[in-house]
């Protein structure tokens, strides 16, 4: 083919993409967001254009559309251009250095997500911070509660518990669901925060509480659980309507230390995990959640993403030790130390409870969750009263990461068709298309982040994983011969007789029990209320 043919062949394909983006152009401008045509026109169409126009030509300015509820608030938000996406070689992206798995925190480098445009071309993130409650804080922004370049003050909010620097936050394999720097980013990243004014930002805080549950108050008054006051403490007196002092009995308090954990992956080892390429996994983020996350695809060389998932809870519940605490000059009890987490001396007693809220908090007895978790409290409890430790995780992973909704239809089947063990996985299958999407593989980063923790004592309910997630504890945690990882299941008079149905289920599956056997017959036996209160 000769250069001219080749050269006419260009310009046709130029042309037809000069009609494609003026195209676009055009229905961009009808879009209700668009608040002028002055807007309109400096909108950059990335995916056709990565380059920015070197001096957009100004308009006259049209008439707002009658939907735009307040344009100039709008204009005032976001004045310039719309960036769909970005590239890696577009013009003046300089990604801010992050090496997962660094040494230290300064070689690492801090995670940047934001698009504050101090920030916006440094990023090394995809997503934005706190999760799923990302999205609220947009809404605060677009009603105006929120300024978007509004700088958080940092000031006293250091963790007054240490959890240091532990081997595996060095090791890139270790941990990728999570960044092991993220409750000390404003101490470590204080330089890229104040001098060079880059949006970086938590993404684990670590405080102190006191934990108070009914149950706990029962099991004080029946003896089952002492008040040693330093761990299980009395709560303070109670007062009246008219203010004087009352003599009801009020309780225990239990003191803890807890963590809360922003979901931080490493796109290439989320990936290695679940034994997927890269690429594919970036995909299937991509089109599995509407297309919400352009740069999954365009930008190959950005490997942080932040979901826009519920992340963890971690509660340590230990006998005070005197320490020095971070940022401060004096020595104080530390309750709930985590340095007792990779204590080889001491017993741990470990939960990893995945969300249920119908359980948890409201107390639904279809299923065995919360007395699960409040038995794994009270042995926790009991082994820091021993001088051990306990140790809850607590995910969000409603309905087994199905969600509420998808939970709820398959509780009204269940009980419509008749609710017996022998269908229970299958009444899930049926709705949701699979049992369990709780995939347990990222579940020991927060036991890395913490520590060498030891092999001890587990509780834990069993979820449709239970073999993979034991071989996955085993994998995670250091070893202690003296002190070997074994199950323990609460005993049966804590679980509601409508949740016997799940139980047995679970047990017939291959989950754990204290010896109990169930047999294909028992599971037929074992059946749940009728169908009446799905009735309506």
């Amino acid at each position: 083919m000769s250069d001219d043919a080749v050269l006419t062949q260009i310009l046709a394909q130029l042309k037809v993409l000069q009609v494609q983006q003026q195209t676009i152009q055009a229905k961009v401008r009808a879009c209700p967001f668009v608040s002028s045509t002055e807007l309109t026109d400096r909108v950059q169409l990335d995916a056709l254009s990565p380059e920015p126009p070197s001096s957009p030509t100004p308009k006259p300015a049209a008439a707002a559309p009658a939907t735009v509820a307040a344009p100039a608030r709008s204009a005032g938000l976001y004045p310039g251009r719309v960036n769909l996406t970005t590239y890696p070689d577009q013009h003046g992206i300089t990604p801010y250095a992050l090496r997962w798995g660094a040494a230290d925190a300064e070689t690492r480098g801090p995670v940047i997500c934001s698009r504050l445009p101090s920030t916006i071309k440094h990023r090394n993130a995809i997503g934005a911070h706190s999760g799923s409650y990302s999205i609220y804080r947009a809404l605060s922004i677009a009603m105006g509660a929120l300024s978007p370049t509004h700088v958080p003050d940092y000031s006293n909010t250091e963790p007054p518990v240490s959890i240091p620097p532990q081997p595996a936050w060095s090791d890139p394999s270790k941990i990728v669901s999570l960044d092991p720097w993220g409750h000390l980013v404003p101490s470590v990243f204080e330089r890229q925060i104040k001098h060079e004014a880059l949006d970086v930002r938590p993404s684990i805080a670590v405080t102190k509480a006191h934990l108070k549950m009914s149950e706990l108050d029962e099991c004080v008054r029946k003896g089952e659980l002492d008040v040693d006051g330093k761990i299980v403490v009395r709560s303070p007196k109670a007062v009246n309507e008219d203010g004087s002092p009352s003599e009801r009995d009020t309780g225990v308090e239990v003191l803890v230390s807890k963590a809360a954990v922003e979901p931080v992956w490493y796109l290439p080892g989320v990936a290695e995990r679940f034994g997927i390429s890269e690429s594919l996994l970036r995909r299937a983020l991509f089109e599995d959640t509407g297309g919400m996350y352009p740069e999954l695809i365009t930008r190959p060389d950005i490997k942080i993403f932040l979901p826009p998932i519920g992340g963890l809870t971690v509660y340590i519940c230990a006998s005070p030790l005197l320490s020095l605490v971070p940022h401060t000059l004096t020595t104080q009890p530390t309750v709930g130390n985590p340095a007792y987490l990779s204590d080889e001396s001491k017993h741990l007693t470990l939960r990893v409870h995945d969300e249920c809220n119908g359980s948890d908090v409201f107390g639904s007895d279809i299923c065995t969750c919360k007395p699960y978790l409040t038995y794994a409290i009270l042995e926790s409890i009991r082994t820091a009263q021993q001088g051990g430790v306990g140790l809850i995780i607590y995910f969000r992973k409603e309905g087994r990461a199905l969600g509420e909704v998808t939970k709820y239809l398959v509780y009204n089947s269940r009980k419509r068709a008749g609710d017996s063990a022998d269908r229970y996985f299958k009444s899930t299958e049926v709705v949701a298309g699979v049992k369990d999407m709780r995939f347990q593989v990222l579940m020991p980063d927060v036991l890395h982040w913490l520590g060498e923790i030891r092999r001890h004592r587990k509780q834990r309910n069993s979820n449709h994983e239970e073999v993979r997630f034991t071989r996955y504890v085993h994998a995670s945690l250091a070893s202690a011969p003296a002190h070997p990882l074994t199950l323990t299941p609460p005993t049966d008079h804590l679980i509601p007789p409508d949740s016997r149905v799940e139980i047995d289920a679970k047990i017939a599956a291959g989950y754990f029990s204290s010896g109990k056997r169930v047999t294909q017959e028992d599971l037929v036996r074992t059946v749940g209320r009728g169908g009446e209160d799905a009735v309506h």
